[in-house]
């Protein structure tokens, strides 16, 4: 399959349709940066659909910074998505790429010599959506973040086609970071069904007035403002966040 080769995962309410069944949920998780917040939010989100009574699981496509633990690779952001979600699926399907090196995920598969391919990281997720009601994936760092030298995060979002839920981490420079990713995922023809406003410092000057003009220029609903938690687990931060309104959300009634 080459890189301009038309999307082959399939529409998740198409599958459902042509099965007879409810619309599944699926949507990607995109970042205005790095350490933004985007883990924290996936897994909020998938908390909420399995208190939904939805068969649901994490999908990090590609995770850099990984440590062996039990004869496994294991990165924290990917594990804290296993543990959200409860349909538990080989970490071949749930993250195809386990990358130890901390770093740009072309960097650090380079220094592995393994080359990122986005065939076997489609077909994962079509095997991810045939066993559960619910999907959720996450990226990896920003928007366009390279996977090789021609591939980026980007190119994955566009390729899966899911509506995607940007996390906005809020800190000076937000609303360029985040207006900026908001062209971006449109410019590929994605669309945008939500944001996060993620509280990143303790202080943060002007946080309401950052988050009024952020909602007055995002052509999406703000899903919820997730404060400085004490304890950021899924479930601290789910109590902040309404996801009722995305596309196909567990008992949303559609007309």
């Amino acid at each position: 399959m080459a890189l301009e080769d038309p999307v082959i995962a399939p529409e998740p309410q198409a599958a459902a349709a042509a099965d007879g069944l409810p619309p599944r949920f699926a949507c990607f998780v995109a970042g205005t940066d790095t350490e933004i917040g985007k883990t924290l939010t996936s897994s909020a989100m998938l908390y909420s659909l399995v208190r939904n009574g939805a068969r649901s699981c994490g999908m990090k496509p590609v995770a850099a910074g990984a440590v062996m633990r039990n004869g496994q690779l294991h990165n924290d952001d990917a594990d804290q998505l296993v543990d959200a979600g409860n349909v538990h699926l080989p970490q071949s399907l749930t993250t195809p790429y386990m990358l130890k090196e901390p770093a740009a995920p072309h960097i650090a598969a380079a220094l592995e010599g393994i080359a990122i391919d986005p065939v076997p990281i489609l077909a994962a997720y079509i095997e991810i959506a045939a066993a559960t009601d619910a999907i959720v994936v996450e990226g990896v760092g920003g928007f366009r973040v390279p996977l090789t030298d021609d591939f980026d995060t980007a190119d994955l979002a566009e390729q899966l086609a899911l509506p995607v839920v940007l996390v906005v981490g809020l800190r000076l420079g937000c609303i360029n970071h985040a207006l900026l990713t908001v062209e971006a995922i449109q410019a590929r023809g994605l669309k945008l069904v939500g944001w996060v406003a993620n509280t990143l410092e303790f202080e943060m000057n002007f946080a309401d007035e950052n988050i009024a003009a952020l909602s007055a220029r995002i052509p999406a609903p703000l899903l919820g403002r997730i404060p400085r938690l004490a304890k950021p687990t899924a479930a601290a931060a789910a109590e902040y966040l309404n996801f009722t309104s995305l596309p196909n959300w567990p008992g949303r009634r559609t007309t």
